[in-house]
């Protein structure tokens, strides 16, 4: 506890104290340019605190993340669950069914999974069904 306590007891205020912080607002543009570097380090640790406290808190924020973090934007949402039947005897030799909820053919593959994993890193592919001679 001890190296902690000297931190924040010792080294945080004298960090602190020789910081080029000016008494007016005409001392800002005073200000040199090692001034201004030296000011980079803390006010990048208040934006990243500031940050982090807004999409913790922030119901805005949240709302976003949670549209963002959706699978399915645009297919049948005026269902509560989006399910979808196949006859097994409708399929053909090969059915190709979508698994990025991307394609316009859906639940049929037309590719769009490609663009998805280009655009958004990701390796999802189709659904390959075969049927047995």
């Amino acid at each position: 506890m001890e190296p902690i306590s000297h931190l924040v007891k010792v080294s945080l205020p004298n960090y602190l104290a020789g910081l080029p912080i000016p008494d007016s607002i005409g001392g800002w543009f005073k200000l040199g340019v090692r001034d201004w570097i030296s000011l980079i380090p803390p006010t990048a640790m208040v934006a990243g605190i500031g940050y982090m406290a807004y999409q913790t808190w922030c119901p805005q924020a949240k709302a976003t993340m949670a549209i963002r973090a959706k699978v399915n934007h645009k297919i049948k949402k005026d269902v509560a669950k989006v399910v979808d039947m196949v006859d097994v005897e409708d399929i053909t030799e090969k059915t190709v069914f979508c698994r990025c909820w991307r394609s316009e053919n859906w639940p049929y593959c037309d590719g769009a999974h490609g663009r998805h994993n280009e655009a958004s890193c990701d390796n999802v592919g189709p659904l390959v069904v075969t049927k047995k001679k």
